[in-house]
């Protein structure tokens, strides 16, 4: 029996100034119908090079230099990309990493989402318009109907990607190529999410490949797992052989590496993470102070939704409402709950790239909320944020 896909000793290069960098290295591997692919490893190993290369979207200087990829039958790696776009997105679906990146910021969601169905099927726009609310309830979005009509940069980080989630099942695909599709989900989002994959391939019987660095995740979905390092497959097997009985020491590695709730229990002080290759015993614990460092209190952040032909204030989003809380030196503190409830919104107003509308944020003595625009300036070289997207 043939199979659904077949990827056979895939090499694949970038063409540098100082010459070729090979990004994937002869992997091998097969995908059926109904099957959950792992594809996983760190950063770099080349899972995403290798979604990428089965639908054909590898840039420039980027190409592949050797082996084939076939899909029910067919050598699709010989394809123009003219030929691909009719295969892309319809009989194989990709959920991107990063959704922003996906998205097109000028439209709204209504119409991409209708865009994209009208390139592969031969319906009305309103029929169109019809199966994206379907798809956008199938993956929980709040209140799907008004999103329709929203731009992307209106959503948060998690909302967008349950957008791109629902795109990728609008055309009902034989593959959905699923490149760390819940980093930005909350749990319990990512739970309906995969779920949801796993209703599909019961109820459809479609294949997935799951491109993704979370072992739990590998766990829960996977029926087999390839494990990649430096561009290389190391080893594979069904998810049972590869958690219980690993055989390469990158695997063992990576299983090490995962944190275990309740590891820490009996321990005065946290530990870092461990890291590939290193000595858990040259690791010390982390000792931190008593001494507060950054002290929030009431802190409130309300956005003024407009309408109306005037564009009037019609209503507020109560996006952080009377926060408070302390972070003491060397400490760390984790602000955790659903997408959109709040969280990315509190870091941005103790930073003031956005104003709050109420509270205080004392960072080491200093009232931030007091500063003028100088002041803040010299502040924030003693407080920094990590963007949820690194663009």
């Amino acid at each position: 029996m043939s199979h659904l896909l077949e990827v056979k000793d895939l090499e694949v290069k970038f063409a540098l100034r100082f010459g070729d960098i090979t990004a994937i290295d002869g992997a091998s591997f097969t995908l059926d119908k109904g099957e959950r692919l792992g594809l996983v490893g760190e950063s770099g190993a080349g899972k995403s090079v290798t979604g990428f290369s089965i639908i054909n979207l590898i840039s420039k200087p980027g190409f592949i230099s050797r082996g084939s990829i076939w899909f029910e039958g067919n050598e699709i790696s010989k394809y123009s990309d003219a030929r691909m776009r009719k295969i892309r997105g319809d009989r194989i679906a990709m959920i991107f990493q990063d959704p922003m990146m996906t998205l097109n910021p000028v439209f709204t969601i209504g119409y991409q989402m209708v865009e994209t169905l009208l390139a592969h099927r031969n319906i009305s726009k309103s029929k169109a318009r019809a199966i994206a609310l379907e798809k956008l309830k199938k993956v929980h979005i709040p209140s799907p109907e008004e999103r329709l009509d929203q731009y992307p940069h209106e959503l948060s980080g998690g909302m967008r990607q349950r957008i791109i989630i629902a795109i990728s099942l609008l055309a009902d695909p034989a593959i959905i190529i699923a490149d760390e599709p819940t980093t930005a989900l909350d749990v319990t989002i990512q739970a309906e999410i995969l779920a949801l994959i796993d209703r599909l391939k019961r109820e459809r019987g479609t294949a997935v490949i799951f491109i993704t660095h979370d072992m739990a995740v590998v766990a829960q979905m996977a029926d087999r797992v390839v494990v990649m390092f430096r561009g290389n497959k190391v080893e594979e097997g069904t998810v049972e052989e590869i958690f219980e009985a690993p055989t390469h020491d990158y695997t063992k590695a990576l299983l090490a590496a995962v944190p275990k709730l309740g590891e820490m229990r009996g321990k005065r002080y946290p530990e870092p993470m461990r890291l590939l290759g290193s000595d858990a015993h040259a690791i010390h614990p982390i000792v931190g102070s008593d001494e507060t460092l950054l002290t929030v209190k009431g802190l409130t952040t309300r956005f003024a939704v407009r309408g109306g032909f005037l564009r009037r204030t019609v209503a507020n989003v109560h996006a952080v409402e009377d926060v408070s809380f302390e972070l003491q030196k060397g400490r760390t503190l984790s602000l955790v709950g659903e997408s959109g409830c709040g969280k990315s919104t509190a870091g941005r107003s103790i930073l003031r790239l956005v104003e709050p509308l109420a509270g205080e944020v004392v960072l080491d003595g200093t009232d931030i909320m007091a500063l003028d625009a100088g002041g803040l300036r010299r502040a924030r070289a003693d407080m920094q944020m990590i963007f949820q997207d690194p663009f």
